[in-house]
């Protein structure tokens, strides 16, 4: 069963990715300074976005600790999710400059310099932006937060756009291929374009309330499948995902005999066990006698009467 760690103490880690952000921009602005590569000028410039998608992540991560409040009923977590789609957004941004950059670069070449002090300072910050986007992706699937989450996958992309830069950079000054740098430059701008729409997708599909995912379903199918092995049915069964929490909302069918009190002492013990079963998710359960046809007329999620 997950932690119950709040969207506060989360927070922490959001001021943790904002130091390293500060870190690194520096260390990798160095970097391009020294040898004057569009290379390690690009991993500079995702450096710079990482700093901005972490302070975004810290203030999303404020919002979506507020407790539910009249006009909020379901609570805030939904905050998360704007966090992933400003990132994925400035990911997009970032890489429009550094294909600008790079695309100027490769029809006006210039040579690399003082590329030992450049690399290493480049590769200081790789290890550092490795560190971190580790521990952020470990704590943002163990709480399920998609804004520590997303910048775990922000910083680890990072470190694979460093490694890429270091072996095109230090490819270019063995052979002279001057243009290289650039192509590694251009190389690296699609591959951030690829995180940034992967991060844009996921927001919006948790924006729209898409279901949650497949791994989660079936473990919800599995603990219901225990009470319908028991001559029970469900129906109308629906998830959704906000933020760290989840929601399940489901219709149970039982012996219209039944007294309201067995009934409700069945609802309470499927909705336990579907809490363990997942963490942090709110379940709603709607009793209905498994003989009358109309129990079933509500399947879809309008019903017209």
């Amino acid at each position: 069963m997950g932690s119950s760690r709040s969207p506060r103490s989360l927070a922490r880690y959001a001021w943790l990715s904002i130091a390293v952000a500060l870190v690194t921009m520096a260390l990798k602005g160095i970097a391009w300074w020294l040898t004057g590569s569009v290379g390690l000028l690009s991993d500079a410039l995702e450096s710079l976005v990482n700093l901005a998608g972490a302070v975004m992540a810290l203030a999303m991560l404020t919002v979506a600790e507020r407790p539910p409040d009249e006009s909020h009923a379901f609570g805030h977590g939904k905050a998360e999710l704007f966090s992933s789609a400003f990132e994925g957004a400035l990911i997009l941004i970032a890489a429009a400059g550094i294909v600008y950059a790079a695309i100027g670069r490769l029809l006006a070449p210039q040579p690399i310099e003082q590329i030992g002090v450049g690399v290493g300072v480049n590769a200081l910050a790789m290890l550092v932006n490795l560190g971190t986007g580790l521990l952020l992706l470990r704590v943002g699937r163990e709480h399920g937060s998609i804004a520590l989450e997303a910048d775990g996958h922000h910083l680890m992309s990072d470190v694979w756009t460093s490694v890429a830069v270091i072996l095109g950079v230090g490819v270019a000054v063995l052979t002279d291929w001057q243009w290289l740098d650039s192509v590694v430059a251009l190389l690296v701008g699609a591959h951030i374009v690829r995180t940034g729409w992967h991060l844009a997708r996921r927001s919006a599909d948790g924006l729209m309330d898409a279901a949650l995912p497949i791994a989660q379903r079936e473990i919800l199918e599995t603990t219901l499948d225990r009470y319908r092995s028991q001559g029970f049915r469900f129906h109308a069964v629906r998830t959704r995902q906000a933020g760290m929490r989840s929601f399940v909302s489901m219709h149970v069918l039982v012996p219209g005999d039944w007294t309201v009190q067995r009934g409700h002492d069945l609802l309470e013990r499927i909705e336990a066990d579907v809490r363990a079963a997942l963490p942090r998710c709110h379940v709603s359960t709607h009793l209905e006698p498994i003989e009358d046809p109309s129990s079933l007329e509500d399947e879809p999620l309008d019903r017209h009467d």
